[in-house]
């Protein structure tokens, strides 16, 4: 992977969700089921959440391959990411990197009008897995 190629290349996406009142609990343990299956079965090569129990956000890291792997990723976990929406509402998603135009409209259909959503062009990175 060159610093100049233009689409499609990883893509790191950024999710916070606002976590409804009342259900912080429920909501880590869809997280936990949902990464655990992702682990397992998920194309990401990387997923991490984080906390933030006094503002009752939650940011969600998810590294992929290519915009192939998000598809695989959609269709793979659905139910797992239905189970963590019935306990949060996504606030922002940011997504870094160039996905397809297809993953482009899904994102966009699935956050509708009520998420911030930004896209930022890669301008220059490299990639080391172990």
């Amino acid at each position: 992977m060159t610093t100049h190629e233009a689409h499609d290349t990883t893509l790191l996406f950024r999710n916070t969700m606002r976590i409804t009142p009342g259900h912080l609990d429920p909501f880590r343990e869809a997280i936990a089921r949902a990464v655990d299956f992702a682990e397992e079965h998920g194309p990401q090569l990387m997923v991490q959440t984080f906390v933030d129990e006094e503002r009752m956000l939650a940011h969600s890291f998810q590294l992929y391959r290519d915009s192939d792997a998000v598809r695989l990723h959609w269709q793979l976990s659905d139910p797992y990411i239905q189970g963590v929406m019935e306990h949060c509402e996504v606030e922002g998603f940011e997504v870094f990197g160039e996905p397809d135009a297809d993953v482009t409209a899904g994102i966009r259909s699935a956050l509708g009008d009520g998420a911030a959503l930004t896209f930022l062009p890669r301008i220059a990175g490299y990639l080391r897995l172990a």
